[in-house]
């Protein structure tokens, strides 16, 4: 077995079924691949749901809610893959991807873990897609706002390594978890993710402990995209307060040393964060209020195009809509190709079957200036999704 892709999952299923649906392709371009979900004792109906529609996929049903390393490693454990990949569900991989870890992989044995070029829904590189190990000095600076200021700064911007050139292979310290792709060897040196991280956090010791192993880490220009915790509210106090608590393991775990100097940063961190988010909420509550109204551009064949002008018309009839029938042979530049003011349009709408992924995220990215942001719709799936919701 060559490849064995792990993705938990918790109450996502349709960002889940799409992340499938482009993972099955991608793995077809990857002889001896294997996918195994695990899912959190989801309330949707994720596995009933998913199971009949991928009947190639290993599907693990836990009765309770195991947080994500402790059920990212009962899928490794069960893996018979050479690479182990650890995939979000709220991600959309290219037909090309794994064959570029794997061919990298292989010709790079030093390599430990690699990550990839995540795109935000609007085209937009995630900084998060390479970072520097967190320690002590380097979080002072995030939390402080000096990487914001000097995010370029080897010294001063050593958290996200915005001094390294996106478009080219580089040795980074730190894999996001979003989209980890980790030889198996290295992972049996290191050892499995730590399940004392419930949430957040054990990403960033295991990136550690695989560089502690020997190995090095390596960030891959090959784009994926992902939708940052579709499953999760970002701005939550309850997400501010376990991401930094994760922070604090961290350094307790492998800083210890540093733990009275750090222990009271870190505390004034989460409530300063804390009130942040409760601002915050405020006024996302407002923005509920006037609840979002997509205005598309939709690409795509006749039958796909038509069904979504039945959705649209039914759900968003007020927005600005624009429909233009093409595929990728026919219409290879997509929504580039027409004549279109884009500042009439924040939502651009992807017929799956017409288009590839890669050339979906192809186009996303050569139109990360526009402000649009990413949806898609399958004649098979009937389902519209964006970041922000899915309709059918």
């Amino acid at each position: 077995m060559k490849l064995s892709v792990v993705i938990v999952n918790y109450n996502v299923k349709y960002y889940l079924e799409q992340c499938l649906r482009s993972a099955c392709k991608a793995a077809c371009n990857v002889p001896g691949t294997e996918i195994i979900v695990v899912d959190n004792d989801s309330s949707d109906g994720s596995v009933g749901y998913l199971e009949e529609r991928f009947p190639n996929v290993v599907f693990v049903a836990s009765s309770k809610n195991l947080g994500f390393a402790r059920a990212n490693n009962l899928a490794i454990k069960q893996s018979k893959g050479e690479y182990v990949l650890l995939l979000n569900p709220d991600t959309i991989v290219a037909e090309s991807t794994f064959v570029d870890f794997v061919e990298f992989m292989d010709s790079h044995p030093d390599a430990g873990a690699a990550g990839a070029y995540m795109l935000h829904a609007d085209g937009t590189f995630a900084p998060e897609s390479r970072r520097g190990l967190p320690t002590p000095f380097v979080a002072f600076c995030k939390m402080s706002g000096l990487t914001s200021l000097f995010p370029k700064s080897h010294v001063f911007g050593r958290y996200y390594m915005q001094y390294l050139d996106k478009n080219e292979v580089n040795r980074i310290e730190i894999i996001s978890g979003a989209f980890m792709f980790l030889r198996g060897s290295a992972l049996e040196k290191a050892g499995l993710l730590d399940e004392d991280f419930f949430m957040y956090g054990e990403d960033i010791d295991l990136s550690y402990r695989i560089l502690k192993s020997g190995y090095k880490n390596y960030f891959l220009p090959s784009s994926i995209l992902h939708y940052k915790g579709e499953s999760t509210n970002k701005s939550s106090y309850r997400y501010t307060h376990t991401f930094y608590r994760a922070m604090q393991l961290f350094f307790k775990k492998h800083f210890s040393h540093y733990s009275i100097l750090v222990s009271l940063p870190i505390s004034l961190a989460i409530w300063g964060r804390a009130v942040f988010a409760y601002l915050g909420n405020l006024f996302r509550h407002r923005k509920v209020l006037n609840r979002f109204q997509p205005n598309c551009i939709v690409v795509g064949r006749a039958g796909a195009v038509g069904e979504m002008r039945e959705i649209l018309a039914g759900r968003y009839d007020k927005g600005n809509h624009i429909f233009i029938e093409g595929d990728e042979a026919t219409l290879p530049m997509g929504h580039l190709s027409a004549d279109i003011d884009f500042a009439k349009y924040n939502t651009v709408v992807y017929d799956t079957d017409a288009y590839s992924y890669e050339a979906i995220l192809k186009l996303l990215k050569e139109s990360a200036d526009k402000g649009l942001r990413l949806g898609t719709y399958s004649v098979e799936t009937k389902k519209f999704i964006t970041d922000s919701f899915v309709c059918e």
